[in-house]
């Protein structure tokens, strides 16, 4: 996957912009546990868990490590703390489950996906050295967070609710390049994945809770009050690289979106869900109706998604979908937003 430096900055580094820092005694108790327990204490407590199909040993050469398969993932991991460990098996398959619902009915998924969880950041910048390549200078200036390369989702314990909210995100990014005909404009691509970012445990399984995006609805709101929310018309075409170095526009970028994907889904009781659902059934089956030439492009994800076929095809596939004029629709899309921020505080600028 041939992917250019600055998308790779902006999609997997500026992603974290919603991510909350994680309570200390959390991971104070974990640490403390995972000294107390032993590599086979853990495996023989995760067999027992419902999401878990099998556990074995992972033989690295980053630490000791386990391969946790449940049934869409398999997940390679050097991390032995045994509160997160018992949850993510159950966290990724509720996210899977939820991944699914974004079309009218679940497609069957017969290879597992990969994941690679490390214990810390020298682990992971080791592994990252070998499995990216030439890519891998710009993966390391990623100060914390997750990257998807290669068909596998990379990440290292940065915390429970960020490791679990990046894992989610970056999920999304490979359940679509494994089963999806298509690529996905990046409006779409990211502003689905921000759906995934905040989620909620309860009973054994994980709901997904886009509503309570605290980081992208406070994002959206300080686009709002500083006037600097991008048009519609240039938001569906714009690619995340070319707003890198103006941190006010990658901000509003995912902010917005984030609400134009709720927005399509939501406004109006859902009166654009089923527009939005055939927009993904066309990237799922091949058979959006596009110029040939573009649609090689759009399957071939070895060829780099330029600026001007992010443009083009992002702006012909929401007229022919969507198909509503953009004047009328912007209008709508604005409310919205202001709607959705309507009780948001934001934190006063020193």
């Amino acid at each position: 996957m041939k992917t250019s430096k600055k998308t790779i900055l902006v999609t997997l580094a500026l992603l974290l912009i919603s991510v909350c820092n994680e309570q200390a005694f959390c991971d104070a108790a974990g640490d403390s546990l995972s000294r107390t327990l032993g590599t086979f204490d853990i495996m023989n407590s995760l067999n027992n868990l419902p999401a878990v199909k099998k556990v074995s040993k992972w033989h690295n050469a980053y630490g000791q490590g386990l391969i946790i398969t449940t049934n869409h993932y398999d997940i390679y991991t050097t991390l032995m703390e045994p509160l997160m460990l018992r949850q993510i098996p159950a966290f990724m398959e509720s996210a899977h489950r939820a991944y699914q619902q974004q079309l009218p009915k679940p497609i069957k998924t017969e290879t597992r996906l990969k994941i690679y969880l490390f214990e810390n950041r020298n682990q992971w910048e080791k592994f990252t050295k070998e499995f990216a390549g030439a890519s891998a200078e710009a993966y390391m200036q990623i100060t914390k967070g997750a990257y998807y390369l290669n068909g596998a989702c990379v990440t290292y314990n940065i915390g429970r609710t960020s490791t679990f909210s990046v894992l989610a995100h970056e999920g999304w990014h490979q359940f679509n390049s494994k089963h999806f005909a298509f690529r996905l404009p990046s409006w779409l691509d990211e502003g689905i994945a921000t759906l995934f970012e905040k989620s909620k445990y309860e009973k054994g399984n994980f709901s997904f809770q886009p509503d309570m995006n605290l980081g992208r609805l406070g994002a959206l709101k300080q686009s709002i009050v500083s006037k600097n929310m991008i048009p519609l018309r240039k938001l569906i075409a714009l690619n995340p690289g070319q707003v890198v170095h103006n941190t006010d526009s990658v901000v509003a970028f995912y902010g917005q979106s984030y609400a134009l994907v709720r927005f399509l889904r939501e406004d109006d009781y859902g009166r654009r869900l089923r527009k939005y659902q055939s927009l993904l059934l066309g990237a799922l089956r091949g058979t959006w109706e596009i110029d040939p030439r573009l649609k090689e492009i759009a399957a071939d994800r070895n060829i780099p998604m330029t600026v001007q076929f992010n443009e083009y095809v992002s702006t012909k596939l929401f007229e022919l979908y969507i198909g509503e004029d953009f004047n009328t629709i912007e209008k709508q899309y604005l409310a919205y937003c202001n709607k959705i921020v309507y009780n948001i505080r934001l934190k006063n600028k020193k």
